[in-house]
């Protein structure tokens, strides 16, 4: 079972790293946030569209490693079109499957189990503690967005 997800995680993180999804600054963004990971050099900002209370739309630029264009990737698909509300739950429940043991997480709200399992293949990051960062970086740009907020320290991770 392990064995699969690590595979599962490989192939997502190719995948969104070669070809990531909504990468361009949407002309009607209304909120923005930088998100940095010095040690790195992952470097991202994040567009979001909020309408009435609506993710309308979601996007990101900058440079990263496959591992952080990756989940900003696929932030942005599972972000569009939720409520600020569940954009945060999804927030709170994917960096708790980043950072936290199998036996302290929890899901933050109401998620549903289709995205529940794209937000699990990313927790293999876990094993990894230098690549967590990496792994939120977007997480807590878009986060921040979402809060009115134009950045996301370091120190959040």
């Amino acid at each position: 079972m392990m064995d699969d997800l690590r595979e599962l995680y490989q192939e997502v993180i190719l995948d969104h790293g070669k070809h990531p999804r909504n990468f361009r600054h949407p002309d009607d963004a209304n909120r923005e946030a930088k998100g940095e990971n010095p040690m790195c050099g992952d470097r991202f900002m994040v567009y979001l569209t909020l309408k009435d209370g609506i993710v309308a739309d979601v996007a990101f630029q900058g440079r990263g490693c496959a591992i952080s264009t990756a989940s900003a990737s696929m932030m942005t698909e599972l972000v569009q079109g939720k409520t600020a509300e569940e954009a945060d739950t999804l927030f709170a429940t994917f960096h708790d499957l980043c950072t936290k043991d199998d036996d302290e997480q929890g899901v933050h709200g109401d998620v549903d189990e289709e995205t529940m399992e794209k937000l699990m293949v990313m927790s293999g990051v876990r094993q990894f503690p230098v690549r967590v960062k990496c792994a939120t970086l977007a997480w807590h740009a878009m986060n921040a967005a979402l809060h009115g907020q134009d950045s996301a320290s370091s120190d959040q991770y």
